[in-house]
């Protein structure tokens, strides 16, 4: 299998599972026992702790670690929410934009519906945020803004830094999902002054049911789940294999960001060759600043009406090439993808585009390998 679905989930590293396998045998403690082994166990959390702070920057004691990265998202959202309107019941207020995440949309849908103000920002057709329209947006009743680093379908990349200076300028947090960013980008929380922000192991080559979620010292926050575990922000005793891989993923992932130049070229290699084989097909969000590994491909028929990609999905993946049609976590229905519609696609543009995502697994020969595939596909769904 040529594997081209990264931005789903990445192949767990060896180094990685090397890492974990002690603590799936022999070095099963509870970190919170006093003896020898829960020590040890406490130990081994902690340094995997300081590995993640390492790749963004921040200080260990304000990395919280959770099962997944959506919830991160949502103890971000919620708990911060909750917490400051506890100290200042005016501001009720959460600015984001339409290319979110669904962890993080459905639950500001959800929010709305309880009674909270919520404002989703607009974006443009490469998928990038307007900053006068956030500034627009933010007032004093503002509580949060939640803006992604990097678009997990088109892998656009946001102001963050920007948006969290004029998001603070009026007194309200910054938040940023940087599942898709990091190990990918250059990612400093002091940088672009980041409130909160989260991350996923299993998107740099890690384990899957762990995330983490950086909360810099004295930022508003109310727990989700109580208990005295994770300095009494998330109680439940930890999955102490998964943060260990996922510290060692981190370790990781911060040489990834210096072999970004080169996964650039194998995108653009294969975009270049997908579209000379392919007439009338497009790069969705082209133009705008992009992750080096994420290409997304709109594709026609030789009339050059919207194409019916699920059916070049499904022939790809027999030819033993996994790509995707957009977000793993929305896949399963019937609706176009919503990051794709905002940018101004309609529904059966949308529904014909394919998300190739790379890694730094992915070779020149398996990219090659793809593009021979694609002059024969083009012939039998154009006949």
């Amino acid at each position: 299998m040529i594997y081209l679905d990264n931005n789903a989930t990445t192949p767990l590293a060896p180094e990685v599972r090397e890492a974990m396998l002690p603590h799936l045998s022999g070095e099963f403690g509870n970190p919170s026992s006093p003896h020898a082994a829960g020590m040890a166990a406490k130990r081994a959390v902690g340094e995997a702790r300081a590995q993640v702070a390492a790749l963004v920057g921040a200080k260990a004691a304000d990395i919280l670690f959770t099962a997944s990265a959506t919830e991160a998202n949502h103890t971000a959202l919620l708990g911060t929410l909750r917490a400051v309107a506890a100290e200042r019941p005016v501001r009720r207020h959460l600015v984001t934009t339409a290319i979110e995440h669904p962890s993080t949309l459905m639950l500001a849908g959800d929010l709305e519906r309880q009674g909270w103000r919520v404002t989703i920002l607009p974006v443009d057709g490469t998928g990038t945020i307007a900053l006068s329209d956030l500034r627009d947006a933010v007032t004093a009743e503002t509580a949060l803004v939640s803006v992604m680093w990097a678009n997990n379908e088109t892998g656009a990349i946001q102001p963050v830094g920007a948006a969290a200076d004029i998001a603070q300028a009026r007194g309200a947090l910054f938040h940023t999902d940087a599942v898709q960013a990091a190990g990918r980008l250059p990612i400093k929380v002091d940088a672009v002054n980041a409130d909160l922000l989260t991350l996923s192991a299993h998107k740099m080559h890690g384990p899957k049911g762990i995330g983490a979620l950086f909360i810099r010292k004295g930022v508003p926050f109310a727990p989700l789940i109580h208990g005295h575990q994770e300095r009494h922000r998330r109680g439940g005793t930890e999955n102490v294999p998964a943060i260990v891989g996922f510290g060692a993923a981190a370790g990781r992932a911060a040489a990834s960001v210096a072999e970004a130049g080169g996964m650039a070229i194998l995108r653009d290699r294969l975009e270049r060759g997908v579209l000379a084989a392919w007439p009338g097909s497009r790069v969705n969000g082209e133009g705008a600043a992009r992750l080096s590994n994420t290409s997304n491909i709109r594709f026609a028929d030789p009339q050059g009406r919207p194409l019916d990609a699920e059916e070049l999905l499904m022939r790809l993946d027999r030819a033993g090439i996994a790509v995707s049609m957009g977000s793993a976590c929305a896949s399963g229905g019937n609706e176009p993808s919503h990051v794709l519609t905002a940018m101004g696609l309609t529904p059966a543009e949308a529904a014909a585009s394919l998300r190739f995502s790379l890694s730094r697994c992915t070779t020149a020969e398996e990219v090659e390998s793809v593009l021979n595939e694609f002059p024969a596909l083009y012939a039998r769904m154009a006949a």
